[in-house]
């Protein structure tokens, strides 16, 4: 187990610059996958919904309205987590 030295900076003084960078913007990009992973999970639940019961477009138009409010939902909510994380 490698120890720690006195007075150097621990948090990702090992990594790279791009490794930091990456570091740093992967909150945003968590964010951004759950805005389109709710609109995404939201339309394919409606398409396969509305092929296996005959009821074109209904579920599709429904369940793409629910995927991308939650998915919205969770964006705002991760934006507002990482806003009270900085100050």
């Amino acid at each position: 187990m490698a120890e720690k030295e006195p007075g150097k900076d621990t948090e990702g003084s090992e990594l790279g610059e791009t490794a930091r960078q990456m570091r740093a913007a992967e909150p945003y990009i968590a964010a951004v996958w759950k805005l389109t992973g709710g609109a995404v999970v939201g339309v394919l639940g409606g398409y396969f919904l509305d092929k296996w019961l005959g009821t074109s477009p209904w579920f599709l138009l429904g369940l793409s309205l629910v995927g991308i409010s939650v998915g919205f939902y969770g964006f705002l909510h991760e934006m507002a987590r990482l806003g009270k994380r900085k100050r």
